[in-house]
């Protein structure tokens, strides 16, 4: 009898087995729930849930229903046990709770099956927990990195100080042995970089970002790269300035040609050359056409020669024209004497022998343009009181229609015109400086008081000071 009455209740089992098998089955094709919240973790389901030895349906139900009502994820949970098949019910607002609850049973001593009827409730689409319980999660979390943060300013502070005094240190050891302020710069800040990158570095590792602290060092190299090409002409122009600034080719107030350019030097930045032309424009030369180019330094020798034409009849002696002509250049006072002035026969014209005088002047004191007018002027007028001739060249005269030419004898023969002689000299043909010539000095000081009144196009940092 008792045999029999295992194998009905085998028999029962099963059945009940298969149905909470089907059961389960329905319920996994119902549609998808959201993620649960990281604050509703669900725990392990202990493998075996012991109750006592001589367990009873009514001691399962019990049990498992005091377990469920402990969690808090279910409303109204109801546990029906009948022969070791246990029969959930109850509403539940995430799908892995129920399946939860579904393994719990099945683990339970004694349970045949599990047949879990938990119905999943939808949630409304005002219902704001999910945003609620994330801002609670990232509250915490913030609350939990404080300490970090402010160790990572701490930090930073500590970085900013060091990077300040590291630049100071090697502005002070750099000033004595650059003679350029810009590269004593650049060399402190060459010097400075590593130390700012080393704290940032150590400001993300404690602040909990290894991966970015790895991603900021390597990548500051690429980094480098990609501007150095971005601002490939910037940099150029900056490097440029470094080395005008080191090796001093022109200083401040020279006299320079450069790029077709001819003017007294301003300023030089960063990023240019500023020039005073000598018709009282400014110009801004790029550092890196100027460090590229050729550069005429006319002040760097305050010496500089000019030289002039002059040409004489073929009748008047060549040597007493040279010695009209040396003296003139050995009296005038701009002219200097070492060099010696030089007057040459250049060539035989068609009219005239002609003459080139050469002679050397203090630029920095005289203007090349008046001295020369000077001197075209006062040989010219020291050439009329030698009795030396200045003819113009011979010219070949075509009539294209003829010219009629009529023969008169009776006329006597008349002598030829004795040479005019020259105009009496005036005071203003013997002065040295003639009134349209100004007084010969050198337009450098009337370009200076012209560059301060005035603006200047580009601001910066003068690195020839």
């Amino acid at each position: 009898m008792t045999l029999r009455r295992r194998e009905i209740r085998t028999a029962v089992s099963v059945a009940l087995c298969l149905m909470g098998l089907l059961a389960v089955q329905a319920g996994a094709q119902t549609p998808d729930q959201p993620v649960p919240s990281p604050d509703d973790s669900i725990s392990e389901v202990p493998k075996l849930v012991e109750v006592e030895p001589t367990t009873e349906d009514t001691d399962i139900a019990t049990r498992l229903t005091r377990i469920l009502d402990a969690t808090g994820w279910f409303e109204d949970p109801e546990v029906r046990v009948d022969e070791g098949v246990v029969f959930l019910n109850g509403r539940v607002a995430d799908a892995q709770h129920k399946e939860w609850a579904g393994r719990l049973a099945g683990n339970t001593k004694d349970v045949v099956a599990v047949v879990n009827r938990i119905e999943i409730e939808e949630s409304s689409m005002w219902d704001l927990s999910p945003a609620w319980n994330e801002l609670r999660r990232l509250a915490a979390a913030a609350v939990r990195e404080i300490p970090l943060v402010i160790l990572g300013l701490l930090l930073m502070a500590a970085t900013l100080w060091a990077t300040k005094w590291s630049v100071r240190s090697a502005s002070a050891l750099f000033d004595r042995r650059f003679d350029s302020q810009l590269l004593s710069n650049v060399a402190a800040r060459v010097v400075a970089v590593p130390v700012f990158l080393f704290g940032l570095y150590l400001v993300l590792r404690v602040s909990g970002l290894s991966r970015l602290a790895t991603t900021v060092i390597g990548g500051t190299g690429v980094l480098a790269i990609v501007i150095g090409f971005a601002f490939r002409d910037i940099a150029e122009n900056f490097l440029a300035s470094v080395f005008i600034s080191i090796q001093r080719p022109f200083g401040r107030g020279d006299l320079i040609e450069v790029a077709g350019y001819k003017g007294y030097v301003q300023s030089v930045n960063i990023r240019s050359t500023l020039l005073m032309t000598l018709e009282g424009n400014h110009v801004q030369i790029p550092n890196a056409t100027i460090f590229k180019d050729t550069i005429t330094n006319f002040t760097a020798n305050p010496n500089a020669r000019l030289d002039f034409a002059v040409g004489i009849g073929y009748d008047d002696s060549i040597a007493t024209a040279q010695s009209v002509a040396l003296a003139v250049m050995h009296e005038h006072p701009a002219v200097i004497n070492d060099p010696e002035p030089l007057v040459l026969v250049e060539s035989l014209g068609a009219a005239t022998v002609n003459l080139r005088i050469y002679v050397w002047v203090d630029i920095s004191r005289y203007s090349q343009a008046k001295v020369r007018s000077s001197l075209i002027r006062l040989t010219k007028r020291a050439f009329e009181q030698a009795g030396i001739s200045m003819p113009d060249e011979a010219r070949e005269v075509v009539f294209p229609s003829g010219v009629p030419v009529s023969m008169v004898d009776s006329e006597p023969h008349r002598r030829p015109e004795p040479r005019e002689q020259p105009p009496p000299a005036t005071d203003e043909d013997e002065t040295l400086a003639h009134s349209a010539e100004g007084d010969l000095a050198s337009e450098a000081d009337e370009i200076e008081q012209q560059a301060r009144r005035s603006r200047a196009p580009e601001a910066g940092q003068d690195l020839l000071d």
